[in-house]
């Protein structure tokens, strides 16, 4: 049978892995596929590089445009990340009729609403496993192994990079900057880590999953965004103290208003297998009414783990090729036509239990005061640690963990305890879901 050529776009990390994995495994590949998946033309800029890799096995060009207008191609792999030329080429394969897979998250988060409506138009798939969770195949697994279920939920710690400086500081004991220079030292933080530690990596795959979960268009305008970088040593220690791991979490929940969707760092049970999850590795724990609770875990990054879901992704579309569109599953798992119009909720409407600390004068009626104001908000404790000052200091740290409540009731009452004269400072507030149904 005739093979399906595809078109690399970049051979760096990512592609490089793809073409390694799919020349090892071409046989294996094949079988699963139903013909031979070829790559057949590679655009980089790095034409030498380009030409050492695929050994003469593949045209390279540096004329990304040229390839992707190739009516030779039949599959165009989209790896060189962005949102603007990447937009630009898969939008013009799209144009020509052909199939796209991506791992860019990111173009995906922004612009996926209008690039899958132009597949939609033109009969092509865009296939995107690769652009979550590297090697785990969460998406497929929201898309059609979960496809029986309400999904009520999901949580995922997504970044490997965050992920890693949190295990660092837990283990260590260190702080966030020192953890962060020895992660760049090894290699798992870019020189500009800004994407990851400010969690908005993590909100370009979380805003993927919420589509494909909830049946709802991308929205990563309106998803909220908090990074580590304020996260301190202390607290990370306290919340050991009192049973949970920090991790950061990206959160996607369906609610009677409407759908949750946030990143920030997150306190949860030690005793749950996702609080377990430490360096640079992923997983995505999803709530469906009829499985229950389901966990993906696995390495979401790197060169071949990020390819096997690429190559998955090719030996999808060859299977589905010469199928009619309309039994195809759709890119969001829902009909098109059958997205709804839930809201993304504010994260003042956001409900869930938090971890509090403060610091105040360590004399009488203070701690009476601060758990008045969280009553006057209906915020009830749920535990609470002090620890005591050492000796000679005037103040000490009192931790709270409340139950389930509003933001802005917690807003609110955060403003008020540190408008007492016996709190010094503000309040540290970070969030925390028990997960468990």
């Amino acid at each position: 049978m005739k093979p399906m050529n595809v078109g690399l776009l970049g051979i760096g990390t990512v592609g490089g892995g793809t073409w390694t994995v799919l020349t090892r495994n071409q046989e294996e590949i094949t079988r699963r596929a139903g013909r031979p998946i070829c790559i057949t033309a590679v655009a980089d800029r790095d034409l030498e590089r380009a030409r050492q890799l695929t050994g003469g096995q593949a045209t390279v060009t540096d004329d990304a445009f040229a390839l992707v207008k190739d009516p030779a191609i039949d599959i165009v792999v989209e790896l060189i990340g962005g949102y603007t030329t990447a937009k630009d080429l898969v939008m013009m394969a799209i144009e020509n009729g052909k199939h796209v897979v991506t791992a860019n998250k990111a173009l995906l988060a922004v612009h996926g609403n209008e690039i899958f409506a132009a597949a939609q138009r033109k009969g092509v798939m865009v296939a995107f496993e690769a652009a979550v969770a590297g090697g785990i195949p969460i998406i497929k697994a929201l898309r059609e192994g979960l496809s029986a279920n309400r999904i009520q939920w999901l949580a995922g710690i997504i970044n490997g990079t965050t992920n890693f400086i949190l295990s660092e500081m837990r283990d260590k004991g260190l702080a966030f900057a020192d953890v962060l220079k020895e992660a760049q030292r090894l290699g798992y933080a870019e020189a500009d880590p800004t994407f990851d530690i400010e969690g908005i990596d993590a909100a370009h795959k979380a805003t993927l999953m919420a589509s494909i979960a909830f049946g709802i268009p991308v929205q990563f305008d309106k998803a909220y965004i908090e990074g580590i970088t304020q996260l301190q040593a202390m607290d990370i220690r306290y919340a050991e103290q009192l049973g949970y791991r920090i991790k950061l979490l990206g959160i996607a929940k369906r609610k009677i208003n409407g759908v949750e969707l946030r990143v920030h760092p997150t306190l949860i049970p030690a005793k749950r297998l996702i609080a377990n999850v430490e360096g640079a590795m992923n997983a995505v724990l999803v709530w469906g009414d009829a499985v229950g609770a389901t966990l993906y875990y696995g390495k979401g990054a790197g060169a071949e783990p990020t390819a096997s879901a690429v190559i998955a992704d090719l030996v999808d579309v060859t299977r589905l090729h010469t199928a009619d569109p309309q039994n195809r599953v759709p890119h969001l798992a829902f009909q098109a036509d059958q997205l709804t119009d839930l809201p993304v909720l504010p994260i003042e409407e956001v409900e869930t239990a938090y971890y509090l600390r403060m610091r105040a004068a360590d004399k009488p009626g203070v701690l009476a005061d601060i758990t008045r104001i969280l009553a006057d908000s209906a915020i009830s404790i749920d535990a609470l640690l002090q620890r005591e000052p050492e000796e000679g200091e005037e103040q000490t740290d009192i931790v709270l963990l409340t139950h389930v409540a509003r933001e802005k009731a917690v807003n609110a009452a955060m403003a008020a305890i540190e408008a007492l004269d016996t709190v010094h400072g503000k309040v540290t507030r970070i969030r925390l879901e028990e997960l468990n149904g």
